[in-house]
């Protein structure tokens, strides 16, 4: 047998993208022993009625096959959050699908609605599913760079990016990993162009309970002519402190669905059935818990942001999300990667470098992403080794 080299029994698709960075620098900080700010996890507790309701599930047997595009009930009461929160109208028969995580609805989101050969723009910086999710369908990714102040669109910039070949553009509000929330005349400009170019948004809206400082999030499938040109994603991960029970979900329009509903069909036939009862229940907690989500996390971000800074990190304060993006500069000249495996074996703090942000990867060079989801004392202990990492360098 003739041998073509390493790699010749992989599609030349796969081959132009890499391994998640993030995962991998899950996977080092467990073999280093490090508190692990590189993915976006938290270590204390979900809601115990909503445990409780997913134990309750398992325990009455509800362990096999769902309906393939989710449970009746719990489409039922994603639509009608979307109503009451997102001011979106959905018909939960015919235009809600429940996936394994708003990850998989992203990718099969791409794959349902962009052919081979079209343009999907991502603004960068992005999270870092949505290029292979990209490449997997076929498509070509274009990027867009947000301004380094404020994380805002330059609308020639945007303008410029869409075209005749311009299928859909990835909107991400708040933004992993820069923390920016989309206002409603940024939103504004998106779909002016979306209109202009026949084009659909699909939009990650995951973080969307976790928002600072008084700001509102905006879905934009409820701005006037986008409900049938926006795949709206979300889960309950982030929102309850759920990340491995995998249940996310889609909302757009009958037709848009149908083809979302074919593709999860034949990716993974259904999210977890005992989770999916739990998500009925996480649906169902009072303001009271999401007000308490925002404070609480925004008290880690002011504390986070502070630490970092007199550590003498570059760091703005995030509008939404867990994370903080820092610029390392002023303490060691070492690349992201270089700098963010050293934290991690050497400070036994994990980050993730910010290159892999970036589709222009020397705009995150000098950059590492710390996610903040974690209790005071991780966060606590975290800072403390980071100051002295960052004093025996410059010593």
């Amino acid at each position: 047998m003739t041998d073509k080299g390493e790699g010749s029994r992989s599609s030349k698709r796969v081959q132009l993208f890499t391994e998640s960075v993030i995962r991998e620098m899950t996977r080092l900080a467990d073999e280093c022993g490090a508190i692990n700010l590189a993915q976006g996890m938290p270590d204390f507790e979900a809601p115990s009625r909503v445990k409780a309701a997913a134990t309750k599930a398992i325990m009455e047997d509800l362990n096999q096959y769902e309906t393939t595009w989710g449970s009746a009930g719990l489409r039922e009461a994603i639509a009608e959050k979307a109503l009451r929160f997102n001011r979106i109208q959905a018909n939960p028969e015919t235009d809600v699908t429940v996936t394994c995580g708003s990850t998989e609805a992203m990718t099969v989101s791409i794959i349902a609605t962009v052919d081979v050969g079209g343009e999907v723009i991502i603004p960068e910086p992005f999270y870092e599913n949505y290029v292979p999710a990209t490449i997997i369908a076929g498509a070509k990714p274009r990027h867009v760079k947000l301004s380094e102040e404020g994380q805002s669109f330059d609308e020639e910039e945007l303008k410029a990016a869409f075209s005749s070949r311009t299928k859909a553009i990835i909107v991400n509000t708040p933004n992993n990993p820069s923390g920016k929330v989309l206002n409603k005349d940024e939103l504004k400009l998106v779909a002016d162009l979306c209109a202009d170019y026949d084009a659909i948004a699909i939009t990650d809206e995951i973080y969307e309970h976790i928002i600072y400082d008084g700001r509102k999030h905006i879905s934009l499938a409820s701005l006037d002519g986008m409900s049938d040109r926006t795949i709206t994603i979300s889960g309950l991960s982030k929102t309850y402190s759920v990340t491995g029970w995998r249940v996310g979900y889609a909302i757009a329009a009958k037709e848009i669905t149908n083809a979302i509903r074919k593709v999860h069909d034949y990716t993974t036939v259904c999210a977890p059935t005992p989770f999916q009862k739990a998500g009925i229940e996480a649906l169902k907690l009072p303001q009271s818990h999401y007000t308490r989500l925002a404070k609480e996390y925004q008290r880690r971000r002011d504390f986070v942001v502070k630490s970092l800074q007199n550590i003498g990190f570059r760091a703005a304060s995030p509008e939404g999300a867990y994370y903080v993006l820092a610029d390392f500069s002023s303490i060691s000249a070492m690349d992201d990667t270089s700098f963010a495996r050293n934290l991690t074996k050497n400070a036994k703090v994990a980050a993730v470098p910010g290159s892999s942000f970036y589709a222009h990867r020397e705009m995150g060079r000098s950059k590492v992403r710390f996610s903040f989801a974690k209790r005071d004392q991780t966060l606590r202990e975290a800072m403390n080794r980071l100051n002295r990492f960052a004093a025996k360098l410059r010593s």
